[in-house]
């Protein structure tokens, strides 16, 4: 996927969800959720490792008011960005 947006450095986030080892549609039922106990602005990081997160969590920040600041590769596991709106 040579589309990737990747994260930028030095981001600070103030709350972690651990999605790892969640298959579709749990990953992003969790990060609706997660979002929901943050204030606007702040950064929500996600880690996960199912591969369809690499578009659920994107499409939905777009629909949903959020800005996706994107993704960094983990050690088996992808951590995605996301910026309440």
């Amino acid at each position: 996927m040579s589309d990737v947006k990747v994260a930028p450095e030095g981001l600070t986030v103030a709350a972690h969800l651990d999605a790892k080892g969640l298959s579709c549609p749990m990953p992003l039922l969790r990060t609706k959720k997660e979002i929901g106990k943050i204030k606007s602005g702040e950064i929500l990081q996600v880690d996960g490792t199912d591969p369809g997160s690499r578009n659920d969590i994107p499409g939905w920040c777009e629909r949903s008011g959020h800005t996706y600041l994107g993704e960094k590769e983990g050690a088996g596991f992808i951590s995605f960005f996301i910026k309440k709106g």
